[in-house]
């Protein structure tokens, strides 16, 4: 059996469990809760519908202060408030440290009985590797001058087996980025493997078959495409005013991991006016609904690029682009701010879950996918 099909079956058994487990301690109490979180009358699954507290709380996946975890964020996910963390060099400091951190942070889900939290870093290689002393050896560009898929699969599974000996379970990697010119950002800093689309789509996914063959999710990024963009995201609001065509080459890598059955997705904070002049990709439903899902056929896990750095970029706030993303459908929400920001996101995304925003068929929908890609862990 491969291991796309243990996971559905896995996914099956887990959200079994979840919905017969959920044990009375981690819900809130009768007067506090909404009509909303409780399921209709009608049906014969009523008494097993998850709460929108445990919906909302999967979506996110959030940034630990400092090096130690708080007893604040422990209890939040063991509440079932977050779905996932994300490290970064601030959060690292050596490698028994790490594993005692990664081994804290998954007791809390498991005792809360919470699905598997997800536990992130930016392991891509080259410039961004949050993890000093783990591989990948090679970058991007790196790996494209050799042109090997054998190499770049290589590079993925030794990334994967070290990550996964830390307790970490996903890579926001590859970077599958086709850059059109000189001047494209992603070229600037590195990330890129090399300026043929086809190229990037075969060695982007060998180096995710090398991280899921360990047992790391791989989360191909930055869909649909950041090789046209000459600023960084996370610091500019950009618009790519190109056409469909011009896009086109982009695609390529994320049909080709598609084909394959990659995980999951992050989407680019770019705005693309040929697929929707008024939403940036991590929260446009055309974008996601109808380009990734209904045209390239991707059935898993999308995620945002991080939001706050792009709402700062915006003058507006990271809870305020993340119901953008959650009403559009976009299953993960990805915070890099501070654990009180995040805590306030979560709050808002409750409260307009709770008055109806935000769908629940919507956020029932992303909780199906993401149970599903835990179920693997």
């Amino acid at each position: 059996m491969g291991a796309v099909a243990i996971r559905r079956v896995a996914a099956a058994l887990l959200i079994a469990l979840l919905a017969s487990g959920c044990s009375s301690a981690n819900a809130a109490p009768a007067a506090e809760r909404s009509s909303s979180d409780i399921a209709p009358a009608s049906g014969t699954a009523t008494a097993a519908a998850p709460s929108l507290a445990r919906l909302v709380g999967q979506k996110l996946v959030v940034r630990m202060d400092g090096s130690v975890p708080t007893a604040s964020l422990l209890g939040r996910i063991g509440r079932g408030e977050i779905g996932g963390v994300i490290l970064f060099a601030t959060n690292v400091t050596t490698r028994t440290a790490l594993i005692r951190l990664t081994a804290q942070l998954q007791s809390a889900a498991k005792v809360g009985g919470q699905p598997p939290l997800l536990i992130a870093v930016d392991q891509e290689g080259g410039s961004i590797k949050r993890i000093p002393w783990a591989p990948p050896t090679l970058s991007a560009p790196q790996m494209g001058r050799l042109d090997s898929m054998s190499v770049a699969r290589a590079q993925g599974a030794s990334t994967g087996s070290a990550l996964h000996a830390l307790g970490i379970n996903v890579d926001f990697a590859p970077v599958a980025d086709v850059p059109a010119t000189t001047a494209s950002f992603m070229y600037r800093e590195g990330r890129s493997w090399s300026f043929s689309a086809v190229q990037t789509a075969a060695l982007s996914s060998a180096f995710a078959s090398g991280l899921e063959s360990t047992g790391v999710i791989p989360s191909m990024k930055h869909f649909p495409g950041l090789g046209l963009a000459t600023q960084n995201t996370d610091a500019s609001m950009v618009t790519i005013g190109v056409s469909t065509s011009r896009l086109a080459p982009g695609l390529r890598p994320y049909r080709a991991a598609i084909a394959r059955h990659i995980p999951m997705i992050m989407l680019s904070n770019a705005t693309y006016t040929a697929y929707d002049a008024g939403h940036a990709a991590g929260w446009s439903r055309a974008i996601i609904e109808t380009l990734l899902r209904r045209d390239l056929g991707f059935t898993g896990v999308t995620i945002t690029d991080s939001l706050t750095g792009t709402a700062a970029a915006r003058g507006v706030t990271g809870r305020s682009l993340a119901v953008r993303a959650a009403i559009a459908g976009t299953d993960m929400l990805l915070l890099s701010g501070s654990e009180a920001s995040t805590q306030a996101a979560y709050a808002t995304l409750l409260a307009d879950a709770r008055i109806g925003i935000i769908a629940r068929s919507r956020l029932l929908a992303s909780y199906d996918r993401i149970v599903a890609m835990k179920a693997g862990l």
